[in-house]
């Protein structure tokens, strides 16, 4: 057993001991949803004041407003019941370092783990790589507050979410822990 694997079921074996939440309903009680990246330093919980069964956390790199995220927040809309969406990226954003172009590029040479230095990124070893790279939009990142504005732009004019739900716009500061609200996103999102 790996030290991760053995290292999660203990704390989970913990949490259950004392766990006290299996009556929370299944719509979220606060009637919204989050969606912001996977960066390991966001915690949505701590930066928004959640407990569990408050809200939908939707997850992916650089929080994008992917086919499967908008299709998480019509889910928990239609379903569920939410009323207002957030859509928050972050400082220091690793969706920021690389463009498809390069992701292709070390896809293709190699499926290892690539390495990042002051002259960009670099595979550490041969092959095999795949081409099947090329054929995924990456959703890569130039500018946070446009992208911002980009993605609610994307779930407000999408022809399954409704106009009268809210899509605030905001960035993740990761060195002061604040949210930073994209007023055109917001603006756009009303």
């Amino acid at each position: 057993m790996s030290t991760i694997l053995n290292e999660v079921l203990m704390a989970n074996r913990d949490y259950a001991t004392n766990f006290d939440k299996g009556d929370l309903p299944m719509p979220p009680g606060r009637h919204f949803a989050i969606l912001t990246c996977m960066d390991a330093r966001l915690d949505p919980a701590k930066y928004a004041g959640l407990s569990e069964g408050d809200a939908h956390v939707i997850r992916n790199a650089g929080g994008r407003a992917s086919d499967d995220a908008i299709r998480s927040l019509v889910i928990s809309y239609k379903l569920l019941g939410t009323r207002e969406w957030f859509v928050v990226h972050h400082t220091d954003c690793g969706m920021e370092t690389f463009t498809d172009e390069i992701m292709r590029d070390l896809l293709g040479s190699s499926l290892k783990t690539a390495s990042v230095d002051a002259d960009g990124w670099h595979d550490c070893c041969e092959g095999p790589g795949s081409a099947e790279g090329k054929y995924i939009d990456w959703l890569t990142i130039k500018d946070q507050a446009q992208s911002v504005l980009e993605d609610v732009v994307r779930i407000k004019s999408h022809p399954l979410v409704p106009s009268d739900i809210p899509v605030y716009g905001y960035i993740y500061d990761v060195k002061s822990g604040r949210l930073i609200e994209v007023p055109e996103a917001t603006a756009a999102g009303a």
